[in-house]
């Protein structure tokens, strides 16, 4: 039990420290401010073949409409 929680809070530190860096960069941790996630359709073949507007941010890339959404969630 203690490696599983050592693990979680691994975890946890490492998210916090991710959207730091995005909330000091003005980025959208869920698309790393390109306001797209592409998705790969093939491991064999590395073609991405779908692209979404990213729905933390709704494709605009900006930590600030990422947090607003993120707040209306919970």
């Amino acid at each position: 039990m203690n490696l599983i929680r050592s693990f979680s809070q691994w975890n946890e530190k490492r998210n916090q420290r991710i959207y730091a860096d995005m909330k000091a960069l003005g980025k959208c941790p869920d698309c790393t401010g390109k306001g797209f996630i592409m998705t790969l359709t093939s491991i064999h073949t590395p073609t991405y073949d779908s692209i979404f507007d990213c729905p933390g941010c709704n494709g605009t890339g900006q930590f600030s409409d990422w947090n607003s959404s993120e707040e209306q969630l919970h």
